[in-house]
């Protein structure tokens, strides 16, 4: 599947280059050409995943490198979609870039982490949910960067002759949006675990339940001061990155220690 692996990375690059022309161009062409390329790399990157995923002859290697490949797609995907409604055209090109990495990485990185998903449908359940969570998260992530950007930007009236820039507030309204659908997904997951897992506190694992719930709460204070306190800005915005980077040490940092460290 090395083969696939290179033909969508080859799809990234050309989407890549297709949306940096359209987020400097000063009319809105070349649409057609960058999600044809798009549906491409993320057709083949589909394809290359669920062969990494499914290689072993038993079972599915749900390697970190292989999860964080299968996030990348789950987020280009969804930005993808919603580009056009969310005005995150300068997010693409990052988004393309890291999804292309990590596809290269989970190829040419050997990793294996066998788990049975078919004997154990509830813990098929809350791995979805958790993967979900965490994509829709991080494009609230990203989103919070872009807002930061555009604050330092108006604050220092350096405004950017960017035709595809979105206004402040547009972005603040999806920034919300997007980590009340996180916040909405990431209780799920955490309630499947909490019914479903019987081990999800057991020696070895009780750190991801931990670091999610405090994941948790960080965005639960951050919509709570929105709406209560009204926060806005600087304050959002780091609260969005510190809940960001806990859930990130919940999901890999053992899975990265064990695997890439250690390995």
């Amino acid at each position: 599947m090395i083969v696939i692996s290179v033909l969508a990375l080859a799809f990234y690059l050309l989407a890549i280059i297709a949306s940096l022309h359209l987020l400097l161009s000063a009319k809105p062409v070349g649409q057609v050409s960058l999600f044809a390329c798009v549906g491409l790399a993320l057709t083949t990157h589909g394809i290359a995943v669920g062969s990494e995923v499914l290689a072993t002859q038993s079972g599915q290697n749900l390697s970190m490198l292989n999860v964080a490949s299968l996030v990348a797609l789950i987020i280009s995907c969804f930005m993808t979609c919603v580009t056009r409604r969310f005005n995150g055209w300068i997010l693409l090109p990052v988004v393309y870039s890291f999804s292309a990495l990590l596809l290269a990485a989970s190829a040419l990185i050997p990793g294996n982490y066998v788990t049975h998903l078919e004997a154990h449908p509830q813990l098929l359940l809350h791995i979805g949910l958790a993967l979900m969570a965490y994509s829709v998260l991080m494009i609230a992530c990203l989103f919070a960067l872009q807002l930061a950007y555009l604050d330092r930007k108006l604050k220092s009236r350096k405004i950017s002759n960017l035709p595809a820039m979105p206004p402040l507030m547009t972005v603040e309204k999806r920034l919300f949006q997007l980590i009340s659908a996180g916040l909405f997904l990431l209780t799920l997951s955490i309630a499947s675990g909490l019914f479903f897992l019987e081990d999800m506190f057991a020696q070895g694992k009780s750190h991801k339940a931990v670091l999610s719930i405090l994941a948790w709460c960080v965005y639960v204070l951050l919509l709570w001061g929105h709406h209560s306190r009204g926060w806005r800005g600087r304050k959002v915005i780091t609260l969005s990155l510190i809940g960001s980077v806990i859930l990130t040490l919940a999901y890999f940092g053992s899975r990265f220690v064990k695997e890439v460290l250690l390995s």
